[in-house]
């Protein structure tokens, strides 16, 4: 059976929205165990909540606590008996299959590379989060932030993960290829997005779409992956963020502005509740950690039981989907020397 590890003291609601939310997933997919990693008595005085399969939850007993204070790689040497870096131990010595954290984003990171790593064959592992799109499902994003700065030949592993990723989980047989950048054309951008386009162009093992903007990200329904670097991925999936919030609370203040109002918006409710719904990114889960050697799933600091059941769903499939073998063996396909940049200033830097 499937067992995905929990970083149960990780986020802003821990353990209390963590715990609910794993019993959530155990309920909605029968074919799982979880693990969770934290305090053991705060995890039993939850779990006293709720009716479950007692055969189907563990409990690794780490009670401290990693916090955004904590300088990441550092936390993750001198707090060993941390949630966090308990979850990756269980992880990496096979107690579980795959992990999800609503923690410290830097220590999850520093976490993921210093005590599980990476696939081999993998420059840099990448922040994927799933954003909601005109065609009502999603659009990936990867990276949204885990390297501020990039090479060519890591927006082109970026391509290949993101790719393995939307085959295992959504089932998407051949996604579409965007790479962000300030214009279509291909002589936008500077020389690191200008070479990486040229060399996604040349992969056989992506289907690559070309450059794309801004506004694609949502709006175009012939894209299934967007590529970019962390720096400006972290930019896009922020501003997403925000309109989709901003959205929301204009629509509330011009349907609740007087009694008139408030009986029009009776008369289209659940046009408004299908909007929200499809705005709401707590249904897409998290980001998934592509580039490791198993599934991690970064879930939002806030998030609530509904979003974390997501997440723990979100893992279970990865896993279930072979989504870290399918990245390993698109890697093996390629030679090596066939993605890599070309020779430019960029390696003189």
């Amino acid at each position: 059976m499937i067992k995905i590890v929990i970083d149960a003291m990780g986020g802003d609601y821990a353990p209390e929205e963590q715990v609910k939310g794993a019993i959530e997933a155990l309920n909605k997919d029968k074919d799982f165990a979880v693990v969770l990693a934290g305090d053991e008595e705060k995890l039993k005085a939850e779990l006293a909540k709720y009716e479950f399969d007692p055969s189907r939850v563990e409990i690794v007993h780490a009670p401290d606590v990693i916090t955004g204070d904590d300088v990441p790689t550092k936390a993750v040497r001198e707090k060993k008996n941390s949630s966090t870096v308990a979850a990756f131990r269980v992880l990496k010595e096979g107690g579980a299959d795959g992990l999800v954290s609503s923690g410290a984003t830097g220590a999850v990171l520093a976490a993921g590379i210093m005590v599980l790593g990476r696939i081999k064959g993998i420059s840099r592992p990448a922040l994927c989060p799933a954003i909601p799109n005109l065609r009502g499902d999603q659009t990936l994003l990867c990276d949204c932030g885990a390297n501020l700065e990039c090479k060519s030949i890591n927006l082109a592993h970026f391509a290949i993960m993101a790719t393995a990723y939307a085959q295992a989980v959504y089932g998407i047989e051949k996604p579409k290829v965007g790479l962000l950048n300030n214009g279509t054309e291909d002589h936008k951008g500077d020389l690191v997005h200008q070479e990486a386009n040229a060399l996604l162009k040349t992969m056989d093992c992506i289907d690559y779409y070309g450059n794309v903007e801004g506004r694609d990200i949502m709006l175009n329904t012939d894209i299934d992956i967007v590529v970019a670097d962390g720096y400006t991925g972290n930019i896009a999936l922020k501003a997403v963020e925000g309109c989709a919030k901003t959205m929301g609370n204009l629509m509330k203040k011009a349907f609740t502005k007087n009694l008139f109002t408030k009986l029009r918006s009776a008369l289209v409710y659940d046009v408004i509740k299908g909007f929200k719904s499809s705005m709401d990114y707590e249904i897409m889960g998290g980001s998934m950690f592509l580039g490791l050697k198993k599934a991690v799933v970064k879930g939002h600091g806030n998030s609530k039981a509904r979003g974390f059941c997501a997440c723990v769903l979100q893992a279970v499939n990865a896993v279930r989907g072979n989504m870290v073998e399918k990245i390993s063996e698109m890697l093996e396909k390629i030679d090596a020397a066939s993605i890599a940049p070309p020779a430019s200033s960029e390696e003189e830097k």
